[in-house]
């Protein structure tokens, strides 16, 4: 048929075919597409998981070692987002060779990741400080899991041709659920059942065989027989390292617990909520026991009374019938009050059931306490104590409030220090009541001790400062110091306290029915009142939920 719409005379031009671009030849696979596109993306799953585990392992060591854990978070997770980025760009150059990258890259992230959390550890331990390894640590995780979805992306389109956002919606959908996974089986079963460091190795083994066999049989066509054997040999090594590591891991443990603690470490635990230290000879006197909560030390028997005197018995002077104890769980501030005849209840509100089984069990530590737990007086409430006001003990009355809770430059323990929690503390409070706050110590952080005298008068509350001088300091005295390294010397340190009421502001000084005490009299009380007064720092903010004030101090 003849096409009119040419002129005649006129030869039409037909444009050659276009050549078509040569096509990646699919890899050769021992599966089929399907099957092998389904386990590269449970592949992608198993990797995210460890990945998210080694972020979340030095999150957590990271905040039980060096504290504040708003700026280790933050570290943490800047650094590594930012070297993901980085990993991305590098990946370009692995993917004329993909499947030997990505099994490379693999062999290295389980190792490093496996071995962080002891590394992180025993810089600690020897050298004292370990926000540099947490940097390093978290910038070369990054680096390596940024590099790994570039390849993964390359070796799914070597299954099969798809376009590029169906491609990434399936790779990204395995991340995520992935991630997931490793988010939640983090502290509900890798901590509670192994701990951190031995559960940081086994998630690297899980990491290095399951990114190894993925190579080393789905695409072992894409190598040469002396990459197999080269992968191989390294993945072995990997997870005979790693291994060792695990099973080796207690004494790993022992052995840097002896260079933070000292040598007489009599008991570790860890419990559902922190790390349990108890330090000191076996056989020794009671005042010869240290204890140490995630590595601060909690209470020291040499002159733990001093502190637990200060705390207590300025609250005690007035009625005091029906006492209330937020934290302590060691037993020891409820032995200053249970000393007061007319004391006829009192409540002991402790998050961790592990310290109150401690302190009822430990022959040491149930000396020290006066075997508090044995009084009949005594009730244990099991509960954090922002809920327990709130809730349970929404309806209950107090005489006397003792606040005996984790310094307020620890992030968690934040809200017990918010003008939220001391508003539902003042409500709590019979007329004429007291409450007593630990603040931290005057002498070194001011900001954060007035910041607390300034919340208790935001929640309505009319205050009274003062202090107490303890022989030790840092991390071989005082309840809630900074972590160090034990046997430190330190300069001499005091305890920051505010005593509080509602109405008017409590007089200073000490019921006589307590008895003799060891460090604290009126004078010296009323005099400690005056030198704190003097040290005081004007128009500070209240710490509220929405905008804590302590984590910057």
């Amino acid at each position: 048929m003849i096409d009119r719409s040419v002129p005649r005379g006129v030869v039409p031009v037909v444009p050659a075919p276009r050549a078509a671009a040569p096509a990646r030849q699919a890899a050769a696979l021992p599966v089929r597409p399907r099957t092998g596109r389904l386990l590269v993306l449970a592949t992608v799953f198993v990797c995210a998981a460890c990945g998210l585990v080694y972020e979340l392992e030095l999150l957590a060591l990271a905040s039980y070692l060096i504290g504040d854990s708003v700026t280790q978070t933050s570290v943490v997770l800047s650094v590594m987002v930012f070297a993901m980025g980085v990993g991305s760009l590098l990946a370009k150059r692995l993917r004329a060779a993909p499947a030997a990258g990505f099994a490379v890259i693999e062999a290295v992230l389980a190792l490093v990741g496996g071995l962080s959390a002891s590394a992180l550890y025993a810089t600690f331990a020897w050298l004292g400080e370990s926000r540099p390894a947490l940097v390093a640590f978290s910038l070369a995780i990054g680096v390596l899991i940024g590099a790994e979805i570039p390849l993964l992306m390359t070796l799914i389109q070597r299954i099969r041709r798809q376009d590029a956002g169906g491609a990434v919606a399936d790779l990204f959908a395995a991340d995520y659920v992935g991630a997931l996974v490793g988010g939640l089986a983090f502290p509900f079963l890798l901590l509670p059942l192994l701990g951190q460091l031995t559960g940081a190795m086994l998630t690297g083994m899980v990491n290095a065989a399951v990114g190894g066999a993925l190579v080393l049989w789905l695409f072992r066509r894409d190598l040469s027989a002396r990459a197999r054997w080269l992968l191989l040999f390294g993945n072995a090594a990997v997870l005979a390292v790693l291994g060792s590591a695990t099973a080796l891991s207690d004494d790993f443990e022992r052995v840097a617990r002896a260079a933070v603690y000292g040598t007489e470490v009599r008991l570790a635990v860890q419990t559902g909520v922190q790390e349990l230290v108890v330090t000191g000879p076996a056989d020794g006197p009671p005042r010869s026991l240290d204890l140490y909560l995630d590595g601060r030390l909690r209470v020291s028997g040499h002159d733990e009374h001093r502190y637990h005197e200060a705390l207590v018995h300025p609250a005690m002077n007035g009625p005091h019938a029906r006492v209330l104890v937020l934290g302590g769980g060691d037993g020891l501030a409820a032995r200053e009050a249970l000393r007061y005849p007319g004391v006829t209840e009192l409540t002991l509100v402790e998050l961790d059931p592990g310290v109150v089984r401690l302190a009822r069990t430990d022959p040491q530590l149930t000396a020290l306490n006066g075997r508090a737990y044995e009084d009949p007086r005594t009730e244990v409430v099991t509960a954090d104590a922002f809920g327990w006001l709130r809730g349970p003990g929404a309806s209950r009355r107090y005489d006397v409030i003792v606040s005996d809770l984790p310094d307020p430059g620890i992030t968690p323990s934040t809200k017990l220090y918010s003008q939220e929690f001391y508003g539902l503390a003042a409500r709590a409070l019979r007329p004429g009541g007291r409450i007593v706050v630990h603040g931290g110590p005057l002498s070194t952080r001011p900001r954060a001790y007035w910041t607390v005298e300034a919340t208790l008068r935001a929640a309505g509350l009319r205050t009274t400062p003062y202090a107490a001088g303890g022989r030790r300091s840092g991390f071989a005295a005082g309840p809630d110091r900074t972590p160090g390294r034990a046997g430190t010397a330190a300069a001499p340190q005091d305890w920051g306290f505010v005593l509080a009421g509602r109405g008017r502001a409590p007089e200073p000084a000490v019921d006589p029915a307590a008895g003799r005490l060891r460090s604290l009299t009126t004078a010296s009380l009323r005099a400690a009142s005056e030198d704190a007064r003097r040290l005081r720092i004007p128009g500070l903010p209240p710490s509220t939920l929405p905008h804590p004030r302590y984590a910057s101090f």
